[in-house]
């Protein structure tokens, strides 16, 4: 059984670089894209709720451990009802973001001392007391914040509005902060995909993708 995330703030590159995965992993056996939050499912209405506002206009209005609980919830529903066959039968399943998201949108809601406890609570709740399983490998994008804020400026100029989390820079920053000693404390692979304030081309974060699964 094998699950490999990839992780990212908004704005990384994400669901390309996972489209990408995809089809290139397709080629050595079975594959089952998963992707988090599940908006299509109703185990996402509190999360929707949160990103939207509407239990506060920032995300420090709701405290780590309720966030990280909301996120827990669809991530349990997702596995229960999609996807915990295909991984018991071995098939491979690649993940955009998982509970490993917890740790770069919610962790830096508290003191920089308690991100070791909070890390062991997310751990202990989703893999343990939910009995989601643990990743086999997490590949984090590493797209800095200025950088991302351009590609989401893209992403919204024909409409939509952005989530709580998206239009707040320094919430984003202090999310980055939380990848990195996220990264270094859990042993995740680190994909840089920028240089000089812009974005690598495609393919040349997925070669780097590719290189860093192994």
């Amino acid at each position: 059984m094998s699950l490999v995330v990839l992780e990212g703030l908004d704005g990384s590159g994400k669901t390309t670089q996972v489209e990408l995965l995809e089809k290139a992993l397709s080629r050595r056996g079975p594959v089952r894209l998963v992707s988090f939050p599940d908006y299509d499912s109703p185990s996402s209405a509190l999360v929707k709720m949160y990103l939207h506002g509407d239990f506060g206009g920032s995300p420090e209005d709701v405290n780590a451990y309720a966030a990280g609980l909301f996120y827990a919830v669809d991530r349990y529903a997702s596995y229960r009802r999609d996807w915990e066959a295909d991984y018991q039968k071995g098939v491979r399943i690649l993940a955009a973001r998982y509970a490993t998201s917890n740790l770069l949108y919610q962790m830096g809601k508290l003191p920089r001392e308690q991100w070791g406890g909070y890390i062991h609570w997310v751990e202990d709740l989703e893999y343990g007391k939910l009995g989601l399983p643990r990743p086999d490998q997490v590949i984090l994008l590493d797209m800095p914040v200025e950088v991302s804020q351009k590609l989401l400026t893209r992403r919204y100029q024909d409409g939509g509005q952005r989530d709580i989390h998206e239009r707040d820079v320094a919430f984003l920053e202090s999310c980055a902060q939380c990848a990195y000693f996220a990264a270094e404390r859990l042993g995740w692979q680190i994909v840089p995909c920028a240089r000089n304030g812009e974005p690598l081309p495609v393919e040349q974060v997925h070669e780097r993708v590719m290189a860093a699964l192994g």
